[in-house]
């Protein structure tokens, strides 16, 4: 009951306003604010904010919602803890060899030897003299930088 009248409140005041802008000939500003100022009355009349205020005073509806909350909870914590690789059956005892992790959505793929992807040379094809060795570039700042982050 306390809740209609509020809307009801509400809608006046809205329509209030509504009339002020219209005689300040902003017409267009009128019409959007007296739509705005019908919906808490249309609420009320279709029954939305009886539905409302019966959830929300209701102790039954918050223990239903703590216990979403706590599934909610557990589903994350088991996600979360699968995603580290600590899930159950996931140790690696004797015999198991680790697989290559693949990225979300995608399979798993076996790394290409180098030499393996090279193309081939067909007859008669002399193969390309290799390049210099690049001159060994000087990454101890880098290597700094790593193990200021503990990397």
């Amino acid at each position: 009951m306390l809740a209609e009248t509020i809307c009801s409140a509400v809608s006046a005041a809205g329509l209030g306003i509504a009339a002020l802008t219209a005689y300040r000939k902003r017409f267009l500003a009128a019409t959007r604010i007296a739509a705005y100022s019908l919906v808490p009355v249309g609420l009320v009349m279709t029954g939305v904010v009886a539905w409302a205020t019966g959830i929300v005073f209701k102790p039954t509806v918050w223990a239903g919602f703590a216990v979403l909350g706590l599934a909610w909870l557990l589903f994350t914590t088991t996600r979360a803890i699968e995603r580290r690789g600590q899930g159950a059956g996931e140790g690696e005892g004797p015999g198991k060899q680790k697989k290559p992790k693949a990225a979300k959505g995608r399979p798993a793929r076996e790394a290409v030897a180098p030499a393996a992807s090279a193309p081939s040379l067909g007859d008669g094809a002399r193969p390309r003299p290799t390049p210099a060795a690049a001159p060994a570039e000087d990454f101890s700042d880098i290597e700094a930088i790593l193990k200021k982050h503990g990397i």
